[in-house]
């Protein structure tokens, strides 16, 4: 792994545990009966997921790293690849989170576009380090 990837994984690993406060602060909404969280569905909904995106996509980074230095890419191309996943581990949450933030909104704000923001970076990612691989060449 080069140094660039494994300060990388570093990073993501340091920042992992704000995914678990996460998770942590919505278990203590749900057994807190004033908290009014269970009286909004839709926040229920985009809080809960995401909670669920932001640590697949941390953890989808931390398993892009191992491969992203097995690429036929330049190193500016790995740069981007090594930031776009974790990119969206924060943007998609963001979009969910804040744009419900609100205990009585019934619709999402227009945060919620943060979400194909997210998604188009991470599909970016996944795609150039897909053929990046692919164009390797094999060495045995």
């Amino acid at each position: 792994m080069s140094p660039e990837s494994r300060r990388s994984a570093g990073i993501l690993l340091v920042i992992l545990p704000t995914v678990i406060f996460g998770g942590v602060s919505i278990l203590n909404f749900l057994i807190n009966p004033t908290s009014g969280y269970m009286n909004n569905p839709l926040r229920q909904d985009l809080w809960r997921a995401g909670h669920a995106h932001a640590g697949v996509f941390l953890v989808l980074s931390l398993i892009a790293l191992r491969y992203v230095d097995e690429t036929a890419l330049s190193s500016g191309v790995k740069h981007f690849v090594r930031w776009a996943i974790p990119a969206a581990a924060i943007l998609l949450p963001v979009a969910f989170f804040l744009s419900v933030l609100s205990p009585t909104a019934t619709e999402p704000n227009g945060l919620i576009y943060l979400a194909y923001v997210g998604a188009i970076v991470l599909a970016a990612g996944l795609i150039t380090l897909g053929f990046g691989l692919i164009r390797r060449p094999r060495s045995e």
